[in-house]
This record gives structure tokens, C-alpha cells and sequence, in this order.
């Protein structure tokens, strides 16, 4: 064999690749309507071979009806509990990806569990990129009363600071989604290495 050739990597090897960005717990996507949590998510454990989750996809499937419906019919303060409902019980299954809604990582026994249980990645954007994403769709409920950007300006003020608590912190930004995801699976790496819980940015 010429001593040139590169040898592919023993399976052994390529799992301890794959396992450097998988900390072994559930990782929990978190941020505002728009930031890409449901797409980075999904490939994220495509990446990492883990099973994806969406939060509303389940919520949605316990309720029998559309998270649009639930709003209408029941209310808010009954699509909050049983969004807590539906996480907590996700967050006691295998490690998986979990994209949340926007107001789930708000709720205090939702946070407290995923910092117990899970990695949290809070992915960060700003007002316009927002306001860009949501414009494309038109079945948010919070959206449904009031200028978007207007919206999105006030959630921002009052979610930012508590998505700040997250693990990590990963921007997301304009350009090819898989740029986010391997910022996500850079960060996880470094998070997964440090000997105490860290932010990362």
C-alpha cells in the first residue's frame, strides 16, 4: 500500500467524532418565532443521529387540532399548560433534539427541568431577520393582533433576557441553515468538553 494514502477513519474513531458534539442529554432548542429552531433542529440531529422532536408537532397531536385552534377556542393559558405538560413528559425520554415554542423556555418548571435534564441552545437573531421569517407565514397567534415587527420588538424585550440563562447562546443568521447548524455543533462540542456548564457564544 502506498504510505501516502489515507486511510478512512475505524468505526471507533468516527464515534468518538460524532459523540464530541452529543452531550449525552436532550439538547433543547429555545428563542422566538422565527429563529430557525424547527429547521436547525431538525438537521442538527440528523448530524448528531438523533431522533428530532418539535414541541408544537406534539402539542398539536395530544390536542387534536392545530396550536392556531387551541388559542382560538381555549386560550392562551390553556396552550401554556399544556405545552408544560407535553415537554415534561418529552424531556423524561432518550436524548433527542427538542425544538420548543417561543414562550415554553419562559416557564420556570419548564426551565428548571431542562437545565436539570437537557442542554439548552438559545438561538439568537435579530428584529429583522425576525420579521422577515415570520412574514412568510400567517398561522402564528401572537402575531395575530398587532404590527409584527411591533410584536416581535415587545416579545424580544421581555423573552431576551430570560433565553439569556440558556446554556448556550448560537446566532442565527441569513445564509444556508447548515452555517447554523455547525455553529450549533461547534458550540456543543466546546460545551461538551468544559469541565463545568459554560455559555457559549
Amino acid at each position: 500500500m502506498n504510505a501516502s494514502t489515507t486511510l478512512p477513519p475505524e468505526p471507533a474513531a468516527a464515534a468518538d467524532i460524532l459523540q464530541a458534539g452529543r452531550p449525552g442529554r436532550t439538547i433543547v432548542l429555545v428563542g422566538l418565532m422565527g429563529a430557525g429552531k424547527s429547521s436547525i433542529g431538525r438537521r442538527l440531529a440528523q448530524r448528531l443521529s438523533l431522533a428530532f422532536i418539535d414541541a408544537d408537532k406534539e402539542i398539536e397531536s395530544a390536542a387534536g387540532c392545530s396550536i392556531e385552534e387551541i388559542f382560538e377556542r381555549l386560550g392562551e393559558q390553556a396552550f401554556r399548560d399544556g405545552e408544560r405538560r407535553v415537554i415534561l413528559r418529552l424531556l423524561d425520554d432518550p436524548p433527542h433534539v427538542l425544538a420548543t415554542g417561543g414562550g415554553a423556555f419562559m416557564d420556570p418548571l419548564i426551565r428548571a427541568r431542562i437545565k436539570e435534564r437537557a442542554v439548552s441552545v438559545w438561538l439568537h437573531a435579530d428584529l429583522d431577520l425576525l420579521v422577515r421569517r415570520v412574514s412568510r407565514r400567517s398561522n402564528r397567534p401572537l402575531l395575530k393582533n398587532g404590527n409584527p415587527r411591533d410584536v416581535l420588538a415587545s416579545l424580544m424585550e421581555r423573552r431576551y433576557p430570560v433565553y439569556a440563562e440558556a446554556d448556550i447562546r448560537v446566532d442565527s443568521a441569513d445564509g444556508p441553515p447548515e452555517q447554523t447548524v455547525q455553529r450549533v455543533a461547534d458550540a456543543l462540542s466546546r460545551f461538551t468538553q468544559r469541565p463545568m456548564n459554560g455559555t457559549s457564544t
